[in-house]
């Protein structure tokens, strides 16, 4: 019981977390982007890097916010036959497609990070002189994020399954 309480809070924490860092950063970004367009516009100059980092700050807010909506449930999904198949068709699509989905996150969260340490290996700069690999840090962090929000999903719908199936037989 202590250890469901400990990954309620985890999760709990995780949550406040995640919607920090989209707020702060869309707040952020917001501010670079507009800032530097006055700039530009009122002064007819700029800060060279302004316009990598908003690139950047954009690769960071669109994978946070995909481990938030693989943490909501709240992913793009094809939704094609469930109106079609019967509602158990439907929980074990669901469950093998989640397993899927934590498959080829965990393969490119470890892609990535062969790619981080090319970065690092290379010591490849973004920005004025910062390391890319520091910029890029959130590629495999993310992708092992969602596979583990789906891998999570998976095992718990599939429980969900074998625990209704039993209870029905035992009936």
């Amino acid at each position: 019981m202590r250890f469901k309480q400990l990954l309620q809070r985890l999760d709990k924490a995780g949550t406040a977390l995640e919607s920090a860092m989209l707020v702060s950063m869309l707040t952020a970004m917001m501010l670079v982007a507009v800032g530097q367009i006055v700039m530009r516009e009122a002064f007819g100059t700029g800060f060279g890097w302004a316009d990598e980092l908003v690139r950047l700050m954009v690769l960071w807010l669109a994978l946070i916010g995909s481990i938030a909506a693989c943490r909501e449930n709240r992913h793009i999904r094809i939704d094609a036959l469930s109106h079609v198949l019967p509602d158990i068709a439907v929980k074990i699509i669901r469950i093998l497609v989640d397993v899927f989905a934590a498959l080829v996150c965990a393969i490119i969260a470890v892609q990535a990070w062969r790619y981080l340490q090319i970065e690092i290996e290379y010591e490849d700069t973004v920005l004025v002189d910062t390391p890319a690999w520091i910029a890029h840090a959130i590629l495999p962090a993310a992708f092992a994020l969602m596979s583990y929000r789906f891998t999570v999903a998976s095992l718990s719908q599939a429980g969900n399954f074998l625990f209704a199936a039993k209870s029905e037989a035992e009936e």
